[in-house]
């Protein structure tokens, strides 16, 4: 088997010249699945010039808020390929997710997770499962936006753009394409967020009439979820806005049979990430038990990325091939299916003895060399913007503490300033006043409309008086959100019961 690999990695180094990489080990298990990675993908002849770099806990208690310091950033800029390992963030404030800042400041909008069974070889309730979930990477609540705005109160904006929803829906389209996918599915809540999650829904369906050879369909989110849940092969490609995406690939990839089985590429406009979806497992740091597995699949993702899509067929069929034989790892070892229980690095080892082999039960993979998938957004349309109100949210209680919305209305309806006067005040996105319900919960938290009663169009000067008059009256104004129209369409939601 010696002979094999020997093999494989002279006609590999024939073939590739070496390409450079960041390699970071990370926190936890980390260290322990990126060394069986990295001797798995030298085994099979991977042609890599590594660039090591420190990132996560160690770099954060430091005192280094961002996890990773500068001179990682010279490495990333320069290899534009990363392959990272599990990273721990410390828990509580202070500290940003590093895999978050990543993805954004290098412009990885694209997630690409596959979630496949390997049944029987690995325990799942769904032997015939084989689909990719492609998440939005940069955008949605990810933007980690986040304010407390009164003692009861905190919020966090969800942005959705149309030029990061363009990209991710096409790249979803052309990634079907070019891996010969039928279907391409969009999972998003516009019954209820009409505005975020209803652009991502509309630009789906126009992207959508531009690829007449691929099926495609949407779901509301929780039937969706549902549905993926208990027929996963009903769907083939999906593509979502951040946070499902994160959650469902998760769902996904553990109802294969492991959460830990699966890779994940971030791919942008030039950079790229390679991961596995997992955490760091700090429990299980340094026992030399857990299983490789997803981060080596992430590896084989960046082996097609980089060109050496060859040497991604090796390992990935030698990896199949291992399993096959029922070497596993504690965290899906089986008796009765598995044969044998095997270390971290014993697993690795394995892999490396059946470099050159395919499975036999299993389905081989075939990759045809580096599909390179490019994407751009089309150029915004500028529309005809017009400010028709505006929404002042207050933070306050009556003076006893009480949270009465008719004895704030009635005390705002006071204060107006050249015909913008209050329309209505909703609490939680509920309109409570004018004719709310006594029996309405509210929260110290008030959004209260002006708008002239024509709605016809207002001014910043008048926005600026408004807020004077009601803030030298006493009231605490936390922020100001204007309502607009767009071509003539109000581009606003309105509250709940309106």
């Amino acid at each position: 088997m010696q002979t094999s690999t020997n093999s494989a990695q002279t006609s590999a180094s024939a073939t590739h010249t070496k390409v450079p990489i960041t390699v970071a080990y990370g926190d936890g298990i980390g260290p322990e699945i990126m060394e069986a990675t990295l001797r798995i993908l030298e085994a099979a002849g991977a042609q890599l010039d590594i660039e090591e770099i420190e990132i996560g806990e160690k770099v954060y208690l430091k005192g280094n808020t961002a996890g990773i310091a500068p001179q990682a950033w010279d490495s990333l800029r320069r290899t534009k390929v990363f392959l990272k390992a599990p990273i721990t963030t410390p828990q509580g404030g202070g500290f940003k997710s590093l895999n978050v800042t990543t993805r954004k400041t290098l412009g990885l909008f694209s997630n690409v997770r596959p979630c496949v069974s390997y049944h029987p070889f690995v325990s799942t309730k769904h032997p015939v499962m084989d689909v990719v979930i492609i998440r939005e990477n940069e955008e949605d609540l990810y933007a980690g936006i986040e304010h407390q705005q009164t003692d009861e109160v905190t919020q966090c904006l969800k942005l959705i753009s149309r030029p990061g929803t363009e990209k991710i829906v096409r790249y979803a389209f052309e990634y079907a394409r070019a891996y010969g996918r039928k279907k391409v599915t969009c999972f998003t809540k516009d019954n209820i967020m009409k505005l975020t999650d209803g652009l991502f829904h509309k630009i789906f369906d126009e992207i959508a009439t531009e690829y007449p050879d691929i099926e495609n369909e949407h779901w509301i989110i929780d039937i969706g979820a549902a549905k993926l849940a208990d027929s996963p092969e009903n769907f083939d490609v999906i593509v979502m806005p951040n946070l499902y995406g994160d959650v469902l690939s998760d769902v996904a990839a553990q109802i294969t049979g492991s959460v830990g089985l699966a890779g994940s590429a971030n791919i942008g406009e030039g950079f790229a990430m390679f991961e596995a979806i997992h955490g760091s497992a700090p429990r299980r740091a340094g026992q030399n038990v857990a299983n490789p597995s997803g981060l080596l699949l992430g590896a084989v993702q960046m082996l097609v990325y980089i060109g050496q899509a060859d040497v991604a067929e090796k390992v990935h069929n030698a990896w199949l091939k291992t399993m096959e034989d029922g070497i596993h790892t504690y965290d899906i070892f089986k008796e009765g299916t598995s044969k044998e229980k095997v270390s971290t690095s014993d697993f690795a080892s394995a892999v490396i003895a059946r470099v050159g082999q395919k499975p036999s039960t299993l389905k081989a993979v075939k990759y045809e060399g580096g599909k390179s998938i490019k994407v751009t957004s089309s150029p915004t349309k500028k529309g005809k913007k017009e400010t028709i109100g505006v929404d002042l949210f207050l933070h306050w209680t009556e003076a006893n503490g009480g949270k009465d919305p008719n004895v704030l209305g009635e005390s705002l309806k006071q204060y107006g300033y050249n015909g913008l006067n209050l329309k209505m005040i909703t609490n939680r996105g509920l309109k409570v006043y004018p004719d709310g319900f006594p029996e309405t919960f509210c929260t110290d938290h008030w959004r209260c409309r002006y708008q002239k009663a024509d709605e016809s169009p207002i001014t910043h000067k008048e926005i600026v008086e408004l807020m004077r008059l009601v803030t030298e009256a006493g009231f605490d104004v936390i922020k100001t959100e204007n309502l607009c129209t767009f071509d003539g369409v109000k581009s606003y939601s309105l509250g709940q019961g309106q």
